[in-house]
C-alpha cells in the first residue's frame, strides 16, 4: 500500500514554503498556459475574414463543453491522489489544443480546439484549489487563495502584456508559442510541489476522520443547498452578461479602427487583470473581516455600470474604465467563489465536486454569452450588444439582495469559522 501524505501541519516549514511558493508560481504561469491565445482568439479570428456571429457561436461550443465537463472533473479531483499529473496532462493539452487553430481556421478546426481547450480548463481549476486545500487545510484556505489569484491575475497580465508586445513586434503566431514557454513552466512548478504536502483528504474537505467516502453527487448536492443554489443562480446571470464584453470590445475598437489588434487587447487584458491583483487581495481581507456576502455584491454590480460604459464609449482610451470595472468583478469573485463554496462544504468531502457544480450553473452563463453578444452585435450594433450585456447582472444584485436573510448567515467572515 502506498503511504500517505503527511499531514500538513506535521511537516518540516522548509517543506511548507516550497508547496506555497510553488503554488503561487503554478498559478503565474498557468495563466497563460490555461488560456492558449484567450481572449486574442476573436481578433485572430477577425483578420482572417470572421464575423462576430461565427466567432462568438465557436466561443459558445466551448463553453458548453466545459460546462459539461465541470463536475465530472470535480468528482474525479476529489478521488483522484494525482492532482499534480491532472494540472500536467490537461495543461499539455491545452497548449496543443490551440495550437490546431495555426494551422486551420476553418470552423471545424476552430470548434474542436476550443472544445478541448475549455475540457482541459475546466480539470485544472478544481485541481489546483483541491492541492491549495490540501496543503493548507480550511483554516488557511481563505488567505492562499488570495495569495494564488494575485499572482494569477499577476501572470495573466505579464502573459497578455508579453502577448501583445509579440504580436504586434512578430505576428499573431508568436502568442501561441509564448503559452507554450510558460506551460514549460507551470509543469515545472507544478514538479516543485512536494506531494508529501498534500493532504488528500483535506483536499475534498474531509477534516474529521469519520466523514464518508461514497461517491459524490454533484447536482443533488447543489440542490440541498440553498445558499450554493441562490449562488450559482446569481453567477449564471452575471457571467451571461460578462462572458462576451471583454472580446466584444476588442472587437468594437479594432473594428472601428481605432486600436491595433494584438496591442489593443492585450491591454484590455493588462488594465483587468491589474485591478484584479489588488481585488483579489482586498478580497481576502474583505472576508476574513466582514464575510463573502458583501464582497459578491460589489463584484455583481460591477457589471451594469461595466456595460453602460462600454456601450457609450467605444473608443480606444474607454479600456481604462471598462476594463477596470472587469477587474473589480472578476478579482472579487475570484477569491469570494472558491473560498464560499469550500465554507459552506467544508466536511462533507464533497468541495471539489460543489465547486464543479456551480461553475456548471455559472458556465450556462458564460457559454451562452459569447453567441447571444456576438449575434447581437452583428445584428444591432456593439452599443446595444453591450447594453443588454450589462443588464443581465441587475437580476445578479436582486438575487443577492433578495435573499439577503439566508445569504449574510452562510457568507459569514472566515474568522467564524
Amino acid at each position: 500500500m502506498a503511504a500517505r501524505s503527511l499531514p500538513f501541519e506535521t511537516q518540516e516549514p522548509s517543506s511548507k514554503g516550497q508547496a506555497k511558493a510553488a503554488l503561487q508560481s503554478l498559478n503565474f504561469f498557468m495563466a497563460d498556459m490555461q488560456a492558449g491565445i484567450g481572449p486574442f482568439l476573436g481578433v485572430f479570428l477577425q483578420q482572417r475574414g470572421w464575423t462576430s456571429g461565427p466567432i462568438g457561436t465557436v466561443m459558445t461550443a466551448g463553453g458548453v463543453a466545459g460546462m459539461i465537463m465541470t463536475v465530472p472533473a470535480g468528482a474525479f479531483i476529489d478521488h483522484t491522489e494525482k492532482k499534480r499529473l491532472v494540472v500536467i496532462v490537461t495543461g499539455i493539452c491545452t497548449v496543443l489544443a490551440s495550437f490546431l487553430i495555426l494551422f486551420s481556421q476553418s470552423a471545424p478546426v476552430v470548434t474542436v480546439s476550443q472544445i478541448a481547450t475549455a475540457i482541459a480548463g475546466a480539470a485544472i481549476g478544481p485541481a489546483v484549489t483541491g492541492m491549495t486545500l490540501g496543503i493548507v487545510r480550511q483554516s488557511g484556505f481563505n488567505a492562499q487563495n488570495g495569495r494564488n489569484q494575485a499572482w494569477n491575475h499577476t501572470g495573466n497580465m505579464v502573459g497578455a502584456g508579453l502577448s501583445g508586445y509579440l504580436g504586434w513586434r512578430f505576428g499573431m503566431v508568436a502568442i501561441f508559442y509564448l503559452a507554450a514557454v510558460f506551460g514549460v513552466l507551470a509543469i515545472a512548478s507544478v514538479l516543485a510541489i512536494p506531494e508529501r504536502a498534500i493532504d488528500h483528504r483535506a483536499a475534498r474537505g474531509l477534516e474529521a476522520k469519520d466523514a464518508g467516502d461514497d461517491q459524490a453527487q454533484g447536482f443533488r448536492m447543489l440542490l440541498g443547498n440553498r445558499p450554493m443554489l441562490i449562488l450559482a443562480a446569481a453567477l449564471a446571470c452575471f457571467h451571461l452578461g460578462n462572458g462576451a464584453m471583454l472580446p466584444l470590445y476588442g472587437l468594437a475598437v479594432v473594428g472601428a479602427g481605432k486600436g491595433d489588434p494584438a496591442m489593443f487587447v492585450a491591454q484590455t487584458v493588462v488594465v483587468a487583470q491589474a485591478v484584479m491583483i489588488v481585488a483579489a487581495l482586498l478580497a481576502m481581507r474583505m472576508a476574513a473581516g466582514r464575510g463573502y456576502w458583501l464582497v459578491l455584491l460589489i463584484s455583481f454590480a460591477a457589471l451594469p455600470l461595466r456595460g453602460l460604459l462600454a456601450g457609450s464609449v467605444i473608443e480606444n482610451w474607454g479600456v481604462w474604465p471598462v476594463q477596470a470595472l472587469d477587474g473589480v468583478g472578476a478579482g472579487l469573485q475570484s477569491v469570494a467563489v472558491p473560498g464560499l463554496v469550500a465554507c459552506l462544504l467544508g466536511g462533507t468531502g464533497r468541495v471539489n465536486v460543489g465547486q464543479g457544480a456551480v461553475m456548471t450553473v455559472q458556465g450556462i452563463g458564460a457559454a451562452l454569452s459569447p453567441a447571444i453578444g456576438g449575434w447581437l452585435a452583428q445584428e444591432l450594433g456593439y452599443r446595444v450588444a453591450f447594453y443588454v450585456l450589462g443588464s443581465f447582472a441587475v437580476v445578479s444584485v436582486g438575487l443577492w439582495l433578495g435573499f439577503a436573510g439566508i445569504l449574510r448567515p452562510a457568507c459569514g467572515g472566515t474568522d467564524q469559522h
